[in-house]
């Protein structure tokens, strides 16, 4: 027997044993890994699950406060071990939005009862905040009594990036002691960057939506623009809104600008008639 064979069996000797009672024999090591290993992909696999439920959640969604609400119930839904889930937003430093899975915790999450919060401390500190048990807690005086009357008893706060003028914290919120792990917190780091993607996108969509009613309402109003909206609604009966559509039917049937057509429309109902 050559040395290779040799060192090939004494290392299996060392480490290729099997667990006791599975092909082999042997003990334990390989059996607690590999329920560890399923552990975690059984985790990448429900976190891959929630960001796809939040994405198509949140994907067409054009108002901030509605993208708020959603995201804390698809949350705390998703979630196992959290009891409840709130989300505080800030503008410009000032408070401009919170949502609550539950009406009844609304107010630990909503900054006009005062800074002091886990939600503030993270923004503040630019990093997740974790109050395993409320019950040892002492950063938070005044929330963690008002917490502990509607049931809370853990938290845990992750700072949330939106865009440069808005930035804020989701909270998990769960309802025994020490019911906060470290998959928790895992959990509630990746919730918070793509929360902040999504949201940024919903703030997008949602100026979009302004500056294209700005435009919609400068055309009905703008001079032979305008006229040519009012010659149509009095010629069809209809809205302004339609008879705006009509114009820019037109407009792309002949290739030609808005204004154009307008001022055509607009001349031909001026021009005199013959006779």
């Amino acid at each position: 027997m050559n040395r290779e064979s040799t060192d090939d069996e004494t290392a299996q000797g060392r480490h290729g044993a099997s667990p006791a009672g599975v092909p082999g024999g042997g003990s334990g090591p390989v059996n607690l890994e590999t329920r560890v290993a399923g552990t975690e992909t059984l985790s990448v696999l429900e976190t891959a699950a929630l960001l796809r439920e939040l994405t198509a959640g949140l994907i067409a969604v054009t108002d901030f406060d509605t993208a708020l609400v959603r995201l804390v119930g698809i949350a705390q839904a998703a979630v196992a071990g959290v009891a409840w889930c709130g989300f505080t937003a800030l503008r410009a430093g000032e408070p401009a939005g919170v949502a609550a899975s539950d009406p009844a915790l609304a107010g630990l999450d909503d900054l006009s009862d005062g800074p002091d919060t886990p939600a503030l401390s993270a923004i503040h500190r630019r990093e997740m905040v974790l109050a395993e048990d409320l019950g040892r807690e002492s950063r938070w005086p005044d929330w963690t009594a008002r917490a502990r009357r509607v049931g809370v008893r853990g938290v845990i706060s992750a700072p949330v990036d939106v865009d440069e003028q808005v930035i804020g914290a989701i909270n998990l919120y769960a309802s025994t002691p020490d019911a906060l792990t470290t998959r928790h917190q895992l959990t509630a780091m990746l919730l918070a960057e793509h929360a902040g993607l999504l949201l940024a996108a919903v703030r997008n969509r949602e100026r979009w939506a302004a500056e294209a009613s700005e435009r919609h309402a400068a055309l009905l109003g703008e001079g032979v623009v305008g006229q040519a909206i009012g010659v149509i609604m009095t010629q069809r009966g209809c809205p302004a809104p339609e008879a705006l559509e009509v114009l820019r039917s037109a407009a792309r049937s002949l290739a030609i600008p808005l204004r154009e057509v307008a001022e055509r429309l607009v001349a031909t109902v001026a021009r005199p008639r013959e006779g």
